[in-house]
């Protein structure tokens, strides 16, 4: 085949093919039953009157009218009058067309056995259209459901091929734009493609309109373009055989909507992953305006105590009392460590977000992992009573020590800002089936049902009570490292008033 420049439009290219139309061996099927009836005559004639032979020509009619097309089936009315009348009125073999009662017989059997033929025929022709339309319908319907859950674009094609293949019995090919040329987005299935019929695709999808040509001893190629509002997202090819089990007209029109669905189906899939990703530059701009509002207010308060504590004592330290010194030196410190565990923690996610913690998985003891965060906690947690329970025979735990150690740390932070001073903190570790359970658990307000999900998402505070200093870092921090040691992380109130987590 050669290639010329064509003007793509909703027709043919080339020869053209045996897509429709009635077979040979229809003809051979009529002329088979009446030959058959023939026979049957012949055996009656003897215990019949002839004109009661024309009962079984009429059957013939009717049958011939179920199983053949239309034209076959009035070959059979022809033949069926003729040899009646040859061969059973009398004389037999010879035609008798003047006298007028046998004349009748011709004609009303031919008239009969045509209307006969006309009906059944069209009875046949509406109950194929109307399976037809069904088998349409229920394929569509098919193909939408399976469309309907599609959430990428691998599943719409998966979904959409298979369904011709299932409907119609064929093979099809779905082709997109990869770096300026079509390319298949699965295994053909055998149906390759010449260069040339490549560069029909090319064209099919520059114009946008369907487009098909027949190829010897093959079938019929056709185009089927997926269009969307906007432009031509890709090619849905197939090629159509005399052999199928469905008619062409029908095949083709069941792929048109078929390539129809498809495009939808994959501009919504992209017009999804497009509103994601501005969602999540949307998201990700509020998480930056949020952490330079949280970094710049909680870097500057500390800074500020600190810079005026420093000032004070540098202009007034001669004229200020040890302990007024002293005071402000405890606050500068205060500060500084606030300052320092807030730095810490913007590390901790910027590794937790980069991917950068390479865990030291080693055996360590629950009970110095609550000791180590307890002393790191100590001047912020000594006036506060601590209650300590742990299981008996609790065995070495697999884990990172210094990562963990931070998470206690974060948790009795968390209790110790949002409980008042005077009730305890409690510490609980268990062991049930090969899990170590560890609790930290407050006597405070606890946080609204509705709130557990959220209390460990980043920059999320509980908002009451009021006044309590933070990020709403300490708990997303932790759920990332519990996270990356493949453990749980979750949070309940308590029934007697409170958090554990």
């Amino acid at each position: 085949m050669t290639h010329e420049n064509v003007n793509i439009v909703s027709g043919r290219r080339g020869g053209s093919g045996p897509m429709s139309g009635t077979t040979l061996a229809e003809y051979v099927t009529a002329i088979l039953m009446v030959s058959a009836a023939t026979v049957v005559c012949e055996l009656l004639f003897p215990l019949l009157f002839h004109t009661n032979l024309l009962m079984v020509y009429l059957v013939t009619v009717v049958l011939a009218a179920l199983y053949v097309s239309r034209y076959p089936a009035l070959l059979v009315v022809f033949l069926s009058a003729l040899l009646h009348n040859y061969l059973y009125v009398p004389p037999r073999l010879m035609f008798d067309l003047q006298h007028k009662e046998y004349l009748a017989i011709f004609l009303g059997l031919l008239a009969t056995g045509t209307v006969i033929s006309s009906l059944v025929t069209r009875y046949r022709e509406r109950s194929e259209a109307l399976r037809r339309q069904q088998s349409e319908t229920s394929s569509l319907y098919s193909l939408s459901t399976e469309l309907a859950s599609a959430a990428d674009s691998g599943t719409v094609i998966a979904a959409v091929l298979s369904n011709i293949e299932k409907s119609l019995e064929i093979r099809s090919v779905l082709y997109q734009q990869e770096s300026g040329k079509l390319r298949p987005l699965q295994p053909t299935a055998g149906l390759e493609l010449d260069e040339d019929e490549m560069k029909i695709l090319s064209e099919v999808f520059e114009a946008g309109s369907y487009f098909e040509y027949y190829r010897p001893f093959v079938g019929t190629l056709c185009c089927f373009p997926l269009n969307t509002m906007n432009s031509c997202i890709g090619v849905l090819a197939v090629i159509l055989r005399s052999s199928d089990p469905y008619p062409p007209e029908q095949a083709k029109r069941l792929m048109e909507a078929f390539a129809s669905q498809a495009a939808m189906a994959l501009e919504r899939v992209e017009l999804s992953r497009e509103a994601e990703q501005a969602s999540v530059l949307r998201a990700r701009q509020k998480l930056q305006k949020a952490l330079l509002n949280s970094v710049s207010h909680d870097l500057r308060t500390p800074l500020s105590t600190i810079t005026g504590v420093l000032c004070s004592i540098l202009d007034d330290g001669d004229r200020l009392s040890p302990d007024i010194r002293r005071e402000l030196l405890e606050n500068a410190r205060h500060e500084a460590d606030r300052l320092n565990r807030f730095v810490g923690k913007l590390l901790d996610l910027s590794r937790l977000e980069g991917g950068g913690f390479d865990l030291k998985i080693e055996p360590c003891d629950i009970q110095d992992l609550i000791g180590t965060a307890l002393g790191a906690m100590e001047r912020q947690l000594e006036h506060r009573t601590i209650r300590i329970d742990l299981a008996e025979g609790l065995p070495m735990a697999d884990m990172d020590m210094p990562l963990m150690n931070q998470v206690l740390i974060n948790l009795l932070d968390n209790a110790n800002k949002y409980s008042p001073v005077s009730e305890p903190i409690e510490i609980a570790a268990t062991y049930t089936d090969r899990e170590i359970m560890i609790s930290v658990s407050d006597h405070g307000p606890g946080v609204p049902d509705t709130e557990l999900d959220r209390i460990f998402e980043k920059f999320y505070r509980v908002p009451e009570p009021e006044g309590v200093a933070g990020t709403g870092l300490g708990l997303s921090i932790c759920r990332g490292i519990v996270d990356a040691h493949g453990a749980d992380i979750r949070a309940r109130n308590r029934a007697c008033g409170g958090l554990e987590v």
